[in-house]
């Protein structure tokens, strides 16, 4: 049982541990903003890349997650998730600082950007899976919602500033350079990080390596298609992703430089603007799940993250009116996508026992940031058979229909994740780790 899920919600701002772990986490991901324009404008200006050979960029980086489920169940029996958390920053930051490296030397190739997608995505993976029982260690329960609003408003203040400053730096500096100043917040990250305290719950007994691995991994998985309310919300989220991902932050860069024709600073400004939306949905986040109830927030949020894909695909007319639809695109999504990610990562927290939490978060991982990969190659593959702007379109109402996942399950009618406002959904749980509906 979570020692702390009966503690009262408290002012995580005057929680220094939290704060710290806050500023970590905000200050990486400002930097992940620059990488993530900078990235394939390598690709698409001084590599002269393809709409495929993009979205393969895009796709390396979440193909380490199929492993994800293997690497849960390892992190499960690892009594210290912190030191991996900073591990991971680690090694994201040398990874990153390979690419800058090999411009001053002029060796720069669409192998080399592959491989640092890859390498990249297996740390973040490391550091997903060891993140959740980390934080329910640091955070009470009854401010799981409040934390995960916290966490995503900076993230989205993050897609407010940092596209323009990393379009800024990448015309500044050109694009290999401007990712020095991602390998530097990673290695803030790890300073901040390693300043946080918390009482991490020892590993399990370990047992017979290999097979104990496997059989941790199938527990994991197993856990997540028994229980309704992770069933069905790793189907929607799954659902939700592979969609989003066929049209890809490559192909909506490449979209908005070649058939938009804005330049990459206009881009950067565009789909800065664009997230005001995202930072507004997660400051709301916490008043409107209390208004309306944490499930139909997550519903609201399924079809509102990728339905406005449609309004930057239909982009036309002069500049300034396509780079509007741009942003009135990155907007609405952005809103949307809070609205999901703030509530459904709270009621899952609340609902996944502490002894399963890294080997459940991998085995969703698997699955949920699997697909994205996949739906990556499929954007890039249709993008070159049907046309970019066509391939948007499918992916916006492809996403929308991830809604037909939570319509049947008890998440639509889930109000609150108080222990008194919840019911036994599935019998493997700890007593105060069930909530679902009324």
């Amino acid at each position: 049982m979570n020692g702390l899920d009966r503690s009262p919600a408290i002012s995580l701002w005057r929680d220094r541990r939290f704060a710290c772990f806050w500023a970590g986490n905000s200050v990486s991901q400002f930097g992940d903003r620059i990488t993530e324009l900078a990235l394939p404008l390598i690709a698409i200006s001084a590599l002269n890349a393809s709409a495929s050979q993009v979205a393969w960029l895009t796709a390396l980086i979440w193909t380490p997650n199929l492993l994800a489920i293997f690497l849960g169940a390892w992190v499960d029996h690892q009594a210290r998730k912190r030191r991996l958390m900073i591990l991971a920053d680690l090694l994201r930051a040398a990874v990153l600082l390979s690419l800058p490296a090999a411009y001053m030397l002029g060796v720069v190739t669409l192998t080399h950007l592959y491989a640092v997608a890859l390498l990249t995505g297996a740390a973040g993976v490391l550091f997903n899976t060891a993140y959740p029982p980390f934080f329910v260690r640091l955070v009470p329960r009854a401010s799981y919602v409040d934390a995960n609003s916290k966490l995503s408003a900076s993230r989205s203040a993050s897609y407010v500033a940092g596209p323009a400053i990393g379009g800024a730096l990448v015309q500044a500096l050109t694009a290999p350079v401007a990712i020095v100043v991602d390998a530097l917040t990673f290695l803030a990250s790890a300073v901040l990080i390693g300043r946080v305290s918390v009482e991490e719950q020892p590993a399990a007994a370990t047992g017979a390596a290999a097979a104990s691995l496997l059989r941790r991994a199938r527990e994991g998985l197993a856990f997540v298609v028994r229980h309704p309310v992770l069933r069905a919300g790793l189907g929607c989220a799954a659902t939700v992703n592979f969609f989003t991902f066929v049209a890809g932050s490559g192909l909506i860069v490449l979209f908005a430089s070649r058939s938009l024709g804005l330049s990459a600073g206009v881009i950067g400004i565009a789909l800065g603007a664009g997230a005001t939306g995202a930072l507004l949905g997660a400051v709301s986040a916490p008043v409107i799940s209390r208004r309306f109830g944490v499930g139909r927030s997550i519903v609201v949020g399924a079809v509102l993250f990728p339905a406005p894909i449609a309004i930057a695909a239909a982009a036309d007319g002069p500049p300034w009116l396509r780079a509007g639809a741009l942003a009135a695109a990155e907007f609405l999504s952005g809103f949307g996508v809070m609205m999901f990610d703030v509530n459904l990562n709270s009621l899952q927290a609340a609902v996944i026992p502490d002894r399963m939490r890294s080997r459940v978060a991998g085995a969703y991982g698997t699955i949920n940031y699997g697909v994205r990969p996949v739906g990556a190659i499929v954007g890039g593959l249709l993008a070159t058979l049907i046309g970019l702007r066509s391939t948007l379109l499918i992916a916006a109402a492809g996403g929308a229909l991830s809604l037909l996942w939570l319509l049947p399950s008890p998440i639509p009618r889930i109000r609150s994740l108080a222990p008194n406002n919840t019911v036994d959904t599935v019998g493997d749980a700890d007593d105060d780790n069930r909530p679902v509906p009324h």
